[in-house]
């Protein structure tokens, strides 16, 4: 059973609904973001963990419902998210803990986990200017490799992501958790593999695509002198000819060893990093 009650007190939170039952409409809703087709239905994806819920509502973002666990209950920063999602209209629930491991699947969930609207950016609002780098991934399939490739970006001071084709979900639990937050800092966009090579020809853009038929050492590359993308290719199939044929530069990051490729998320970030080389100094977050 359910019932709501009024909290007063430090984060002066209004109505909290608290919820003990596993099946609670509202909790099966939100068990039901598991699955892709009920996210997109509601433009809604979970994110877990009470620095994520700040680091997003600090951002932005819009939250629909905050739930925590009983235990976290008169924590003040706790009591003043639970505050802020009031404020914004959101819903508060208070869980038992076994409501919430069912929620985030996981036997030790986080105190407080957050359901926030889905946010895309518009391909055609995006005009790179110099000194910016996006990150555009060709069919990236891998929640984990997307996810390490966002937090990556947000690390390396990129400006964006473009998903191009058919991708894994930015917003499933499993690639939000592997951003480490860096979702709600790094603007997402998606095009078709048509719209991408029309937007790349109007944006002014130098794409940087690593290919294995790059003849072209990384290192080497002109990052300098236009806003860059750097494009990745699907993890299997590689880049596509259309894609690679659109290319600027075909790069190659030579290798020594035995292994014949390198893991996407891995060969993204050597990319970035040396792209924004001349960007990035050790005092940059001063």
């Amino acid at each position: 059973m359910s019932n709501d009650r009024s909290e007063h007190g430090a984060g002066r939170v209004g109505q909290v609904k608290e919820v003990t039952s596993l099946t609670n409409p509202i909790i099966k809703d939100i068990r039901a973001l598991a699955q892709k087709k009920h996210r997109d239905e509601t433009r809604s994806f979970m994110a877990e963990g009470l620095k994520l819920v700040i680091d997003a509502l600090d951002l932005g973002w819009k939250i629909k419902t905050l739930i925590y666990a009983k235990a976290a209950k008169g924590k003040p920063h706790v009591e003043q998210v639970a505050a802020k999602t009031v404020a914004k209209g959101g819903l508060v629930l208070e869980v038992s803990e076994k409501v919430l491991s069912t929620i985030t699947r996981r036997d030790n969930p986080q105190m407080v986990v957050g359901i926030f609207e889905q946010r895309y950016q518009s391909l055609k609002d995006l005009r790179p200017e110099l000194g910016q780098t996006y990150v555009a991934l060709d069919r990236v399939r891998d929640p984990g490799n997307l996810g390490t490739i966002i937090r990556t970006a947000d690390a390396a001071g990129a400006s964006g992501i473009i998903l191009v084709g058919e991708t894994t979900d930015p917003f499933s639990l499993e690639t939000v958790r592997a951003t480490m937050g860096s979702v709600f800092a790094m603007p997402v966009a998606r095009a078709s593999a048509e719209d991408f090579i029309r937007w790349q020809k109007s944006a002014g853009v130098k794409v940087v695509a690593t290919h294995l038929a790059g003849a072209v050492d990384y290192r080497t590359i002109d990052y300098k002198s236009k806003p860059v993308v750097i494009l990745m290719g699907n993890e299997q199939a590689g880049l596509p000819e259309d894609l690679a044929r659109e290319a600027g530069a075909l790069a190659r990051i030579p290798q020594a060893g035995r292994a014949d490729s390198l893991n996407l998320a891995i060969a993204t970030g050597i990319m970035l990093f040396e792209a924004r080389r001349h960007l990035l100094s050790l005092d940059a977050r001063a």
